[in-house]
């Protein structure tokens, strides 16, 4: 077991894992071999094998270049999008002013 696995949360490990078991399945729906994905992601073989376990030490990268082999690479940009982003909206909205005011203008400004 590598050092992130070991500190990582076990909902993350679970939703990692079930990444690898979804890139396996698309693999199979699209009737891709192993060796087909390795070469379009440019990966060797044991680190392909390895993200179809859904290892978390695999480089995200990596995930990243089998997501484009399977023609998914848009759905990337999407994984943190900020304008759905709710937490990050509350704590903006947490942060205006109560009120705004003018700024005085002095006569040095005009």
């Amino acid at each position: 077991m590598s050092k992130i696995e070991t500190i990582m949360p076990l909902s993350l490990k679970r939703a990692i894992k079930k990444l690898g078991h979804d890139i396996n399945t698309a693999r199979r729906r699209r009737q891709l071999t192993v060796d087909m994905m390795t070469q379009r992601a440019s990966i060797s073989k044991p680190t392909y094998l390895r993200v179809e376990k859904g290892d978390p030490s695999v480089a995200f990268g990596t995930y990243c270049m089998v997501l484009f082999a399977l023609g998914e690479a848009d759905r990337i940009q999407d994984l943190l999008d900020i304008s759905h982003d709710e937490t990050g909206l509350l704590l903006d909205e947490a942060r205006l002013p109560k009120r705004v005011r003018s700024k005085k203008t002095t006569p040095e400004a005009l």
